[in-house]
């Protein structure tokens, strides 16, 4: 049973990579999208607050993505029979929801680069 619970707290990381590629990335695209909808004020300067931890964020979105695609990609002759790490549809619909997530990690967190771009 070890392997299904294992398997099953894939979610927990993918969640938690996509949380902090969004708070490290929040500096940089919150102000974006609230001038993009027409949401403006002095206030918006304060989103900035955020920046000085912006690689922290990131070292934390790389190791939780990290630990997610360890545990997708796994082999599986560590997984006993019958348990969802074995199940081939789930094995790969969890692999297709972790490259999702990584993709919009990454745009989130080279935000700050092609943002300019557009503004």
């Amino acid at each position: 049973m070890a392997g299904k619970e294992s398997f099953t707290n894939t979610r927990l990381p993918i969640i938690g990579g996509i949380t902090a590629a969004t708070v490290a990335s929040l500096c940089c695209v919150g102000p974006f999208v609230l001038l993009s909808l027409g949401i403006s004020g002095a206030w918006i300067g304060n989103l900035t607050v955020l920046k000085p931890y912006r690689p922290v964020f990131i070292m934390l979105v790389m190791l939780l993505l990290g630990w997610a695609g360890w545990q997708v990609y796994r082999p599986v002759d560590t997984c006993e029979p019958g348990t969802v790490c074995a199940v081939p549809q789930t094995r790969k619909r969890r692999q297709m929801v972790f490259w999702i997530a990584a993709i919009v990690a990454l745009v989130l967190v080279t935000s700050t680069y092609w943002i300019p771009l557009f503004a």
